[in-house]
Parts: C-alpha cells; structure tokens; sequence
C-alpha cells in the first residue's frame, strides 16, 4: 500500500514563483514613450502643415464670402486647440526614464492615461464640431456655384468622410491606445503586489 501523507507545506515552499521581469517592462514602457512621442510629433507637423496650407489657399485665393473666412478660422482654431492641449502630454512622457520606481512609473502612467482620456473625449469632440462647422462654412462658397446635385455630392461625401472617422477610425485609435497603456500599467500594479 502506498503511502498517501503528502506535506503540502513542504510542496508549496518547492514551487518556483515566476518573478517580473523588470527589465522586459522597462523595455516595453521605452518603446511606449517613444511611440507615444513619434505619435505627437507626427500630429504636430500634419496638422501645422495642414494650417499652412490653408492659410496660403485663404491669402491666394481670396475668398469673397464671409462664411468661408469664418470656415477657415474654425478649422485652423480646432487644429490650434487641439494641439495645445494634446502637447500637454509631451512633459508626462519625457518624465518617464528608468531611475523612477515601480511607484512612480505607475502613477506617470495613470496620470497619462487620465489625459489621453481628455483628450480622447472632450477635446476631440470639440475638435470635430470646430473642424466640421469651418469645413462646412468653408465650401458655402464654392458650393453655391455647383449645381444642386453637385453640392449635394461634395458635401455629402465631406460629411460621410467626417462620420467615418468620428465612428470607425477614431475609436479604433483610442481602444489601440488604451490598450497599449491599461497592459503597462496592469503590469506595474502586478509588480508592485509581489514586492508589496
């Protein structure tokens, strides 16, 4: 007959406890941050160049309609806006280097993700009422001189653009966004427990 007194204490002392890897999560936090500043300096020049080239279409052009001076001064405030705020962010990211603790690494993060979260909702909301409002005063002035099939075209293929980039793009981008941050800081928070 076998002997069927096993030592639980002893079994459970014997079982390896897979450690963090502090250095994986360094790494993976580097390539966040740099990613994360790619990202805003891309924003940055797109849409500074996309406010110079409007500006140049307003002073070579001339608009003669009031509606679409005031189309362009949306449109450009929006992108103003929306990059004051989303710059914001560049302090948070360059704060993070790799003599912070596991403490600090995790409220850099969830302080990012408090702001990207803003900027997510608020500030992107009111950046495509802005964008949209200017876009469409912008076009009065060249639609009225399109047939009424023609306006109806251009302006319903604008909008059609905007909604698919407010109700596909855009919440693609903020969930691969989140993602990205909400694992890095599941992490820390792992980590912080088994040292705690």
């Amino acid at each position: 007959m076998e002997n069927n007194n096993i030592d639980f204490n002893d079994l459970w002392k014997k079982q390896t406890v897979s450690q963090p890897d502090i250095q994986d999560l360094l790494s993976r936090v580097s390539k966040f941050k740099k990613a994360s500043l790619r990202s805003l300096w891309t924003t940055n020049c797109m849409l500074f160049a996309t406010s110079a080239f409007i500006i140049f279409i307003w002073i070579y052009y001339q608009p003669k309609f009031i509606s679409t001076k005031i189309g362009i001064v949306l449109t450009i405030l929006a992108m103003v806006l929306y990059l004051f705020v989303s710059n914001k962010l560049f302090s948070n990211y360059k704060d993070i280097d790799a003599t912070q603790t596991n403490q600090e690494y995790l409220q850099k993060l969830i302080l990012i993700k408090k702001k990207q979260q803003f900027l997510q909702t608020y500030m992107m909301r009111l950046y495509f009422l802005l964008l949209t409002t200017g876009i469409c005063l912008y076009m009065y002035e060249y639609a009225s001189r399109m047939t009424a099939l023609g306006a109806s075209l251009t302006y319903g293929i604008t909008l059609l653009w905007i909604l698919f980039n407010w109700f596909y793009i855009r919440p693609k981008q903020i969930k691969k966004q989140q993602t990205k941050i909400n694992a890095l800081i599941e992490k820390f928070e792992e980590v912080n427990s088994q040292l705690a």
